[in-house]
């Protein structure tokens, strides 16, 4: 006679997402029946709100050292969503986090096309090397240097995802246009990448499952547009005035140094490779199909 086989009743693996605000929130439904979630929040007051969304919530701060030993070898997959600090040329956030992540885990890390820099007209893979030029994309490579050794050291799988613009229906630029504030006139502008909200959190989820390790990906839609065309599109969907174009030269003192940074640099990046390993089909292939939702 056969013993009786004792079952072992394995649980759901463990989810960490660090960040988890916009983005995050729209991940949770993608994740929540795979994984037993546990979302980092530094605001206590948003505890209610990520429990209903189906995650258990953890206050902690990735400013704040003491409070992340209570994140420490919590969860074997992590979403990294959470940016560096406002200031410097290096990661603080990141290079404090790597100290309590577990050996051989699974992380996919939100970092920006910005990395790359001024690329001109020309349109490129993952295989082009960055070339930050403002401190923002300097802490971005930063992070994403320590997280690639960090995973060296400890076996870790690592994804990379370079996001640009995103945007959803309350992601708009609609202040702007209401303001009237400027855009380039077409000769001076510059080209720039963009995501809806949705399809990012569709992408950060099948990196979790697909991504091979150490792998970097696009995280861009299938759009072609000058940052001014997808300003007159927006406006043109919502009955606003489209923006007045100003010559490169007389922008300069018509908007913010962070914003005049961001007309600054031209990139076109191809996002192939989000479609042929992660297997990824966009919900939004262009900005206009969005758009075109949203009237």
């Amino acid at each position: 006679m056969m013993k009786n086989k004792i079952v072992k009743k394995i649980g759901k693996p463990r989810l960490l997402i660090l960040g988890c605000g916009d983005v995050g929130m729209r991940l949770l439904p993608l994740v929540r029946d795979r994984f037993r979630v546990f979302a980092v929040t530094s605001q206590p007051s948003r505890r209610a709100e990520l429990r209903a969304a189906g995650a258990v919530p953890i206050v902690a701060d990735l400013d704040q050292p003491d409070s992340l030993a209570r994140l420490a070898r919590i969860a074997s997959c992590i979403v990294h969503l959470a940016p560096p600090q406002p200031e410097g040329s290096r990661d603080k956030r990141t290079r404090r986090l790597t100290s309590i992540l577990p050996d051989h885990a699974t992380l996919v890390y939100v970092s920006t096309t910005g990395v790359y820099g001024n690329c001109g007209d020309a349109r490129f893979d993952e295989t082009r090397p960055v070339s930050p030029q403002n401190p923002r994309a300097k802490r971005r490579v930063d992070s994403e240097q320590v997280l690639r050794s960090w995973a060296r050291r400890s076996g870790a799988r690592l994804a990379i995802l370079r996001v640009p613009g995103i945007y959803a229906d309350d992601r708009l630029p609609i202040e702007r246009l209401q303001k009237g504030t400027p855009a380039l006139l077409p000769d001076d502008d510059v080209f720039s990448n963009h995501i809806h909200a949705d399809d990012l959190a569709r992408i950060v989820a099948l990196a979790l499952f697909r991504a091979q390790p150490g792998r970097i990906y696009h995280a861009v839609d299938d759009s072609d547009m000058k940052m001014g065309d997808y300003f007159d599109a927006v406006a043109d969907a919502f009955d606003l005035p489209r923006p007045p174009r100003l010559p490169r030269a007389e922008l300069r003192n018509a908007v913010s140094p962070m914003l005049l940074s961001f007309m600054s640099e031209s990139r076109r990046l191809t996002n192939e490779r989000i479609k042929s390993e992660l297997g990824m089909r966009l919900r939004y292939p262009r900005v206009q199909d969005a758009l075109a939702r949203m009237r």
